[in-house]
């Protein structure tokens, strides 16, 4: 039985429902999973490097990144960027045979839950300006966003970030005239996490939008969710994506490539709603 040997770098990760995910999708197409979580929350010196080459150097088939080092990982790789993303600054899957490669399933992910979500995206205000937005920025001008709002604390990141896929930046303490204007909300930061509790976003804001999505999946309930609905917006959880995420994560480990809407019933028991 072939072997999947992975793991996931991360931080405050120990709530994260992708080794069972993957461990779902190797047992529907009869491989085994050894998978690793690396918390780099409880890791102050951790190297981003030197965990990444020793993980190759003993045989792994390659490694999934997520927050805060989806950014290094797109470092990491460089030119091995596979070319459905190679125009990403971000990359959150890592393969490692039969050649160093990179891969962003956020982006190829969000893409195939946002078309299944049935929503023209318009207008739209992105919250944050980090490693999952480096994704969903660039998916919703590819999905054809009229425009693409990006608000972070970071004004150099927000501005390369719109530069880089055609947006604009809104600063943090004058965008209440956007977010009102917009067809679309999204949750690009940790904020709805469990260990990030709160919302991105002005409850008092919510209600002309028509749509709604957080990237955060752990709880996928989150506070900014549950605002949107109850103002009346149509929600789509981070779930989507994370289901549709794992299914091209394992396609580029294993180089199986599943039918997604034959493994979504397998992938919702791991629902926790």
């Amino acid at each position: 039985m072939p072997v999947l040997k992975a793991g996931l770098i991360g931080a405050h990760i120990s709530r994260t429902r992708l080794p069972a995910a993957l461990d779902l999708l190797c047992a529907e197409h009869g491989w085994s999973l050894d998978f690793k979580l690396i918390d780099t929350a409880d890791l102050p010196q951790f190297d981003f490097d030197a965990q990444m080459h020793t993980a190759q150097d003993e045989g792994w088939s390659g490694m999934t990144v997520t927050h805060p080092w989806k950014t290094d990982a797109r470092r990491f790789v460089g030119e091995a960027m596979g070319a459905e993303a190679v125009h990403l600054g971000a990359c959150n899957t890592v393969t490692f045979a039969p050649d160093l490669r990179g891969h962003n399933t956020d982006y190829t992910g969000f893409l195939a839950a946002f078309r299944a979500f049935d929503h023209v995206p318009g207008r739209v205000v992105l919250m944050g300006a980090g490693g999952v937005a480096e994704a969903l920025a660039p998916a919703l001008m590819a999905l054809g966003a009229d425009d693409v709002a990006i608000c972070d604390i970071n004004a150099p990141r927000a501005a390369a970030l719109a530069q880089s896929c055609g947006g604009r930046v809104i600063a943090p303490d004058a965008a209440e005239d956007t977010l009102r204007a917009a067809n679309g909300l999204v949750n690009a930061t940790p904020l709805g996490m469990a260990e990030y509790p709160g919302t991105a976003f002005d409850p008092a804001l919510l209600g002309p939008q028509g749509w709604a999505f957080d990237a955060v999946y752990t709880p996928t309930r989150t506070m900014f969710l549950r605002d949107a609905a109850a103002a009346g917006l149509a929600c789509l959880s981070g779930f989507a994506l994370f289901r549709a995420m794992a299914v091209r994560s394992f396609a580029a480990y294993t180089g199986i490539d599943p039918d997604e809407e034959a493994m979504r019933p397998l992938l919702d028991t791991l629902h926790p709603d």
